[in-house]
Order: C-alpha cells, then sequence, then structure tokens
C-alpha cells in the first residue's frame, strides 16, 4: 500500500479526509499539530479519530502559534458567536490563524519525506464558508508546486509530491454523507472553536453553526455533545 500523510485535527473535514485517503487504499499516516489552540480537546479527539480509522501511525506535533497570536483561537480574542449565514460569507474571520495551514503543510511535507509517502491529504474546504486564504485551491496548487521544487526528492526527481483535498468543492452535508458511506463515526469528532471543559461543543461559533447546519441537510443524527 503506498503511503499518504494526512492532517488530522480531529474534526469533521479532517477526519473525513482520513476515510478517504484509507477508502483509496493508502496507509495513513496521521499528523496532528498542538500549536496552542484554545480547543486543544481537538487533539484527544484526533487521537480517537486515529484509533478508530486504524492508522499506520498517528504523530502529535508541538509547535505554539500563541507566541504569533493575531486569532481568536491563539490569542485573548473572542470566538464570534451566533453569527448569520451572509456574516459568515464576507471577509477573512477572526479564527483565521496566521499562515497556519502552510505551517501544517509545511510539517506534514516534512514528514512524508520522512516516511517515503509522496500523498498528503488535508480537509481544506471553499463551500458553505470560504473565508480561510489559505483553504482555496490556488493556495493548494502553489504549495505542491513549492513541495517539489522544496525538497530532496523533489531536487534528485525520485517522486512528486502530490497536495490532496477531496472535500474542497463539498458542502457540508455532502461530506457527512460522504463519511458516513466511508463508516466515519462522527461522535469522536470536534468542530467546536470554544468547547467547554468537558469538551462539549459550544452549538454557537462559525464552525457549530456549519456542522449543525450539515448534519441537517444530510438528514443524519447530529452526535455532537453541546453546553
Amino acid at each position: 500500500m503506498p503511503k499518504a500523510v494526512v492532517l488530522l485535527s480531529g474534526g469533521l473535514d479532517s477526519t473525513t479526509a482520513l476515510a478517504f485517503a484509507k477508502s483509496q487504499g493508502f496507509a495513513p499516516y496521521a499528523l496532528s499539530v498542538d500549536y496552542g489552540q484554545r480547543h486543544r480537546v481537538e487533539l484527544q479527539r484526533a487521537a480517537d479519530v486515529a484509533r478508530s480509522l486504524g492508522v499506520a501511525e498517528h504523530r502529535v506535533v508541538k509547535l505554539d502559534l500563541r507566541a504569533i497570536g493575531g486569532s481568536a483561537l491563539t490569542d485573548d480574542i473572542a470566538v464570534p458567536k451566533d453569527r448569520a449565514a451572509d456574516e459568515m460569507g464576507h471577509g477573512v474571520p477572526v479564527t483565521y490563524v496566521p499562515a497556519r495551514n502552510t505551517i501544517l503543510l509545511g510539517l506534514a511535507l516534512g514528514y512524508a519525506e520522512t516516511v517515503g509517502a509522496f500523498d498528503i491529504f488535508i480537509g481544506a474546504n471553499v463551500l458553505d464558508y470560504s473565508g480561510y486564504p489559505d483553504c482555496r485551491p490556488e493556495f493548494l496548487s502553489a504549495f505542491e508546486t513549492l513541495a517539489n521544487l522544496a525538497t530532496k526528492v523533489g531536487v534528485e526527481g525520485t517522486g512528486r509530491f502530490r497536495i490532496h483535498s477531496p472535500l474542497l468543492k463539498m458542502t457540508k452535508s455532502e461530506i457527512i454523507r460522504e463519511g458516513v458511506k466511508l463508516g466515519v463515526d462522527y461522535s469522536l469528532t470536534l468542530s467546536c472553536y470554544d468547547p467547554d471543559a468537558e469538551g462539549r461543543a459550544c452549538g454557537r461559533c462559525d464552525s457549530c453553526l456549519l456542522r449543525a447546519k450539515g448534519f441537517a441537510e444530510a438528514m443524519v443524527p447530529d452526535p455532537t455533545p453541546y453546553q
């Protein structure tokens, strides 16, 4: 089986991307990053998902982006709550973490070189909520080009790195339906940006609202424990 590195946050999208990579015949090497996020409980969810889906390896890298700040996920900035759909669809939200996907993909690329993988999966998505500039196809294509310029494998021509974003143009409901087909247990996942100490979702941040909308439109029971 060819190896693939899958960025795994423990959320709905990355979990579905992991299940998809397995369905395509890859042996997945899951990579989670403890970057100082306020919703660190997602790391435990990532570990639960990795066990449930049977990855070849699950590695956690610690990298504290609180030193940079500038995001409601890493700084003393309130997470927006109860926003309407039209508000979510305009501008870059304060939950955007500066350069996060560039950094995460860079770590995934290094991990891929180490384990001998040429395929990297990320659960990026531009529909339903397209406020993050580092989830766009232009960015992902540019990073793939960079990956093949900035690595030993790329320079020596012994392989070619590919960035896979299978959920990129799917709605949340389509992602959930696909995950259900692939046997994903969504009760293990967490999407909330502001969970409580017990790991229960707030039900009011952008991510919670979009997740709940996705389950409703997919006509799949929402297994999320809410506060």
